[in-house]
């Protein structure tokens, strides 16, 4: 799709998005039919036979007995939110172009801050756990970046209170940008260079980058290399070797600079899987909201206590 079509996308509307989900159960009918595609499959004896417990929203399984919600064992598990909640929380992070906010999920959605903040993490997660297997292939863009400003008496590259990561754009043979991988580091080292060879990047990679030298890494992983040394400045961001990996980082960190405030070191990398994920289902604006439901379903559980755990850096 050209980039002009990108852009101009109509989406989805809040009027059809009402039309579709506006109700608990529109909501219930859409998760049903995407969980259970041939009809209820018990998850202890595979029955496909049971009895709905209105009441307290329960499938029993007719052979085994066995009791199941819609949400047990997904992302959703346990939520005392309506399930219209989640999918007005899902639009408005699909939907949104630079993201959205904890603070304004909580004026659109009518909650509490902490349940705002739980449910975008919780979606978030989904992202992050969908775009781990992201593998780029061809030619390949890649550049140093940073999250976080900076802190009080420091300054520069690396300085206190930024986050690293890589940041590399597919493209195919007539230039355009295809898929995208934001991968958190500790540092800009030969060792993280290398992991995130052998984790985001296909051994048939062709990839680009500007003169950092831990960049010569992935040819440990059988990727070919190629430098293109631009200097710093407004003559780096336009050097055409880089354009699209530069116009990516151009827009994330305006996005981050308008929605959010701060972002802890500790959700980095959920962050960076939001953009990502948006980013590489771009062409499919309007079908964005029905895909992330239907993975949100095959997502484990997560706990709010391990939301807000440190992450493992890399």
């Amino acid at each position: 799709m050209p980039r002009n079509k990108i852009q101009f996308q109509k989406g989805l509307s809040e009027v059809s998005f009402q039309d579709l989900y506006g109700t608990e159960a529109q909501c219930v009918s859409v998760l049903e039919a995407m969980r259970w595609p041939d009809g209820f499959i018990c998850p202890a004896c595979r029955c496909t036979r049971s009895h709905r417990l209105e009441r307290r929203a329960l499938y029993q399984c007719a052979r085994c007995h066995t009791q199941t919600s819609l949400t047990a064992g997904t992302i959703f598990e346990h939520t005392k939110l309506p399930l219209t909640v989640w999918f007005r929380g899902m639009y408005h992070l699909t939907q949104s172009k630079n993201g959205v906010s904890a603070m304004e999920l909580r004026r659109r959605l009518g909650v509490s801050y902490n349940t705002a903040w739980m449910l975008k993490h919780k979606l978030m997660q989904v992202m992050l756990e969908r775009e781990a297997t992201k593998v780029l292939d061809d030619r390949v863009e890649i550049d140093d970046a940073y999250i976080g400003g900076e802190r009080a008496g420091t300054r520069g590259r690396g300085a206190a209170g930024k986050t690293p990561f890589v940041a590399a754009v597919q493209t195919d043979d007539a230039g355009r940008p295809q898929q995208m991988a934001l991968h958190k580091v500790t540092g800009f080292t030969s060792e993280q260079i290398e992991a995130f060879a052998c984790k985001k990047l296909k051994p048939t990679a062709d990839v680009y980058s500007d003169g950092l030298a831990c960049f010569a890494a992935v040819i440990r992983h059988d990727c070919s290399h190629s430098v293109a040394v631009s200097g710093g400045g407004r003559k780096a961001a336009e050097n055409p070797t880089f354009k699209w990996v530069n116009t990516a980082l151009g827009n994330i960190k305006s996005a981050l600079t308008g929605t959010y405030r701060h972002v802890s070191p500790n959700h980095v990398a959920r962050y960076l899987a939001e953009f990502q994920y948006r980013f590489n289902r771009r062409n499919d604006l309007a079908g964005m909201l029905c895909r992330l439901s239907y993975v949100a379903l095959r997502t484990p559980p997560m706990p709010g206590k391990l939301l807000k755990l440190a992450e493992a850096s890399g």
